[in-house]
């Protein structure tokens, strides 16, 4: 019963073929395309309106420097919010629970930061590495904590995406299990556990676009230390 939870985790696959490329390509599906219209319809309207909202978001903590990333921020952010939100449908699969695929979209970007801040400014970039103040005896111990603490902000993100997401997944399921089981003997009980279960789907929610907006905030973030 243990491992039917956690199937839903593994990644799909068809021949052998696996599926995580087409779940992660679906969303660009849903982005609104160019068109030479002056005049578009609502629903593009909207997509504009809120894809500028987010550039404006991320651009706030950043300076002129780094509003050359606002493409590649503002498209991760929108693609992290499509896999998060369509994960939630039921029979879907959603690729960003997979650690591997998170890994692979935090450490380049990172890196990329990491990089910028050595070649445009090397002095500050590890003058992040040793407290200004700092006694003597104490510099070869922080130095090697903040430099564990740079080479570790990868790992946190990509698994602070995935186990927020697994955990939302994982208590979805047991509690729509539950919801089945308890029908049949206790239907009071299982409708109280079909409310609860209302209530931790918009949470759910939440939480998938929440946590997409934290993951490239803290990029940027990151970045403006570099910059």
């Amino acid at each position: 019963m243990n491992l039917s939870f956690f199937d839903q985790f593994s990644s799909p696959s068809l021949l052998g073929i696996p599926l995580i490329l087409i779940a992660m390509t679906f969303p660009a599906l849903l982005l609104p395309s160019l068109d030479n219209r002056w005049i578009t319809n609502r629903l593009s309207t909207l997509q504009l309106w809120f894809i500028n909202l987010i550039t404006k978001q991320l651009m706030i903590p950043l300076n002129k420097k780094g509003h050359k990333w606002a493409l590649i921020l503002t498209s991760l952010i929108v693609f992290l919010l499509l896999i998060n939100l369509l994960g939630l449908l039921p029979y879907t699969f959603t690729p960003t629970t997979q650690l591997s695929m998170n890994l692979a979209l935090a450490f380049p970007l990172w890196l990329a930061t990491l990089l910028t801040g050595l070649r445009n400014q090397p002095s500050a970039s590890l003058g992040h590495l040793l407290p200004e103040g700092t006694p003597t005896p104490l510099i070869p111990a922080l130095i090697m904590i903040e430099t564990t603490s740079l080479l570790i902000r990868p790992v946190a993100l990509g698994v602070r995406l995935t186990a927020n997401l697994t955990a939302g997944h994982l208590l979805i399921q047991l509690i729509s299990t539950a919801t089945v089981a308890l029908f049949s003997t206790m239907p009071a009980v299982s409708l109280l556990t079909l409310l609860v279960l209302f209530l931790l789907t918009i949470l759910e929610v939440a939480v998938a676009m929440i946590q997409a907006y934290v993951f490239v905030l803290l990029l940027s973030l990151y970045l403006q230390e570099n910059i």
